[in-house]
């Protein structure tokens, strides 16, 4: 709400503060009933005509009119102080030690509704502490307390080199100044280094790989390593949970236990590898290649590809006894001549799969579906109780 203070035109004396609300009908209205005249125009103390309401800002001094032309206030260069215009009072601030000497409208005109716009509003309407030279006490940082000053002033948020945004921010909220808050953010935010999603080099990983130990767990969870070429590294027991290795190049790398759960690995090329003990539960190898891998280990450590999608997989000729394809994504992988003794396929989708020539002793069918294999050339009978539950 605005108010404004009304004098009779061509004197200073007996004024009268009023709200300012509605039309400017509406403020002669009530200029009329206060000053006991018939008001019909407005003048600012420089004698110009109000005209139209919204040009009456808070805390104006307004002269009213019966319809005379505007007369100069002979007694206006003896106002006391207090009613020529608080706005350009000059006042100083003393915060946390350093002073800051500026005038009343600076604190009030550019941010009207923050807490330092109220509290220098009117004079001592807080009761603002004061030091042995008059100036108010503010218990806040001088140094990010100056750019907001700047602001106040010409309207351009500045900050010197040093000064860090972050507790500039908080001054300006301290003081509820939020316009100026959201230049601070979205400076804070520009000033951040761009996130660098880019892929992992080979160079970048040996570099790792040479300052970590052989059995210790490298981890490399959630990293991207999309299109690298890994191709004979010693990857083992490295942690690749969830990470990116869509088209990498990992020919003949050793990658024995490691971990590789829900890692993404299609279109790879893993042809040779030493999948020995490797952990691939749901892991995302659709379309990869891993012609010749070994997953068997001597020690009796199983691979476990468990719910894995393994679509269009060219697996020929892999050692995988004992391996754990349970509820496995076959569908149209070529797994000619495997080697899967003991392996468990149990509700494993092998529809459309190449599985001749595999060795299937004892391996455990039992639910899969296997809708459109082919199991010719087969090294070992298979028996129905493999298959059916």
């Amino acid at each position: 709400m605005r108010r404004v203070t009304l004098f009779i035109n061509g004197t200073s004396k007996n004024g009268k503060v009023v709200a300012v609300y509605g039309t400017l009908s509406d403020l002669l209205s009530v200029a009329s009933n206060k000053l006991g005249i018939k008001a019909s125009s407005l003048y600012n103390a420089k004698g110009g005509l109000i005209d139209d309401i919204a040009l009456i800002r808070d805390d104006d001094v307004l002269y009213v009119s019966g319809g005379d032309p505007f007369i100069a206030d002979p007694q206006s260069d003896r106002t006391p102080r207090h009613q020529q215009g608080s706005h350009t009072d000059w006042l100083t601030l003393n915060i946390g030690g350093r002073p800051f000497t500026t005038t009343r409208s600076t604190l009030v005109s550019k941010e009207p509704d923050s807490m330092l716009a109220n509290m220098f509003r009117q004079m001592d309407v807080w009761g603002n502490k004061r030091d042995e030279r008059g100036a108010y006490l503010i218990d806040r940082s001088p140094e990010y307390f100056e750019p907001i000053l700047n602001y106040l002033r010409h309207g351009q948020l500045i900050i010197n080199e040093g000064v860090n945004l972050r507790g500039v921010l908080e001054e300006a909220r301290f003081f509820g100044m939020e316009r100026l808050a959201e230049q601070l953010e979205a400076a804070i935010k520009s000033s951040q280094p761009p996130e660098d999603h880019s892929p992992i080099s080979r160079k970048e990983l040996v570099r790792f790989l040479l300052a970590t130990p052989t059995k210790s767990e490298l981890r490399c969870q959630g990293l991207n390593f999309s299109g690298a070429d890994l191709s004979r590294l010693d990857l083992r027991y490295i942690n690749f949970k969830m990470a990116n290795l869509s088209r990498c190049n990992l020919t003949h790398a050793n990658l024995c236990c490691s971990n590789l759960e829900r890692a993404d690995l299609s279109g790879a090329n893993l042809d040779g590898a030493n999948l020995q003990g490797v952990k691939m539960l749901c892991t995302n190898a659709e379309g990869a290649s891993l012609r010749g891998c070994n997953f068997e280990d001597p020690s009796g450590l199983k691979a476990n590809l468990e719910g894995a999608n393994l679509k269009g997989v060219d697996l020929e000729g892999s050692q995988m006894t004992g391996i754990n394809l349970r509820v496995a994504t076959l569908k149209n992988a070529k797994l000619k001549n495997c080697n899967l003794r003991g392996a468990t396929l149990a509700g494993t989708d092998l529809e459309n799969c190449d599985l001749s020539g595999c060795d299937l002793q004892e391996a455990n069918l039992r639910g899969s579906n296997v809708k459109g294999a082919i199991f010719e050339e087969m090294l070992t009978p298979l028996h129905m109780s493999q298959s059916v539950r």
